[in-house]
């Protein structure tokens, strides 16, 4: 559960930093996993997490060097009480590390190098290790997981996504209307050619979800209450079917 709150923080945040909203669905989030107890902890989880971000797949990666590439910063602060003088070498020591020697130490939590003769042990928290971004994914890392999510937004996942806030209207119209929660609805939309497309293609998800018996569009309606969302603009009436 620890690792499902930490990735689903991570993905979020990600969500958060590129301004995707949790409704819009996105397709995958990438995992590189350590070894075969971290991916048995992840797919146990691997459910939660979809549904608390999201996503459609989550992809564990048992080695990621070629799609992940890891950067390496000394921290300072830590390192500067630790090593005084010495700090400078260290610090080009850590800059100079290959890729395969910051995921060996992303890895095992330590590293062991040499300076001016003498060995010194390196801890995580000597050393600030991140992920670059890669085109069309953002990545974050925390606790000694990386996720890596794909913001591309097809347009298949795009009707979802807007369904999804049409889903979130009509429910809010149901409860203000006093509704009761098992009570079948028919609902009348005003003509808007992208929210039409985008029902036509979930509208099974939607009646479900809503307990919509009838959905119909026309193409003007009166009294109708106006929703906005995602660039569209268009009026709804709910009644009792």
């Amino acid at each position: 559960m620890q690792k499902a709150q930490t990735i689903s923080s991570l993905v979020l945040s990600l969500r958060k930093k590129e301004m995707i909203k949790v409704r819009q669905p996105l397709q995958k989030v990438m995992i590189p996993v350590l070894d075969e107890n971290q991916r048995l902890e992840i797919e146990a989880v691997s459910d939660l997490i979809k549904a608390e971000v999201n996503v459609k797949e989550i992809v564990l990666l048992d080695d990621a060097s070629g799609i992940l590439i890891k950067q390496i910063k000394p921290n300072f602060k830590a390192l500067g009480p630790r090593f005084g003088k010495d700090m400078g070498l260290i610090s080009k020591e850590i800059q100079n590390l290959s890729t395969e020697q910051i995921s060996q130490f992303d890895r095992e939590g330590s590293l062991t190098v040499v300076i001016a003769g003498k060995s010194v042990i390196l801890s995580l928290e000597d050393v600030e290790i991140s992920s670059q971004d890669i085109e069309g994914w953002l990545v974050a890392n925390s606790n000694g997981i990386t996720v890596a999510l794909d913001i591309t937004i097809s347009p298949e996942l795009k009707q979802e996504g807007i369904a999804r806030e049409l889903v979130n209207r009509i429910q809010n119209i149901r409860k203000d209307a006093g509704f009761e929660v098992t009570d079948k609805v028919k609902v009348l939309l005003q003509n808007e050619d992208t929210l039409k497309m985008a029902v036509k293609a979930n509208e099974g998800y939607i009646k479900s979800e809503t307990l919509t018996e009838v959905l119909v569009f026309e193409e003007d309606i009166k009294n109708g209450t106006e929703i906005d969302f995602d660039g569209i603009t268009t009026k709804i009436i709910i009644t009792k079917n």
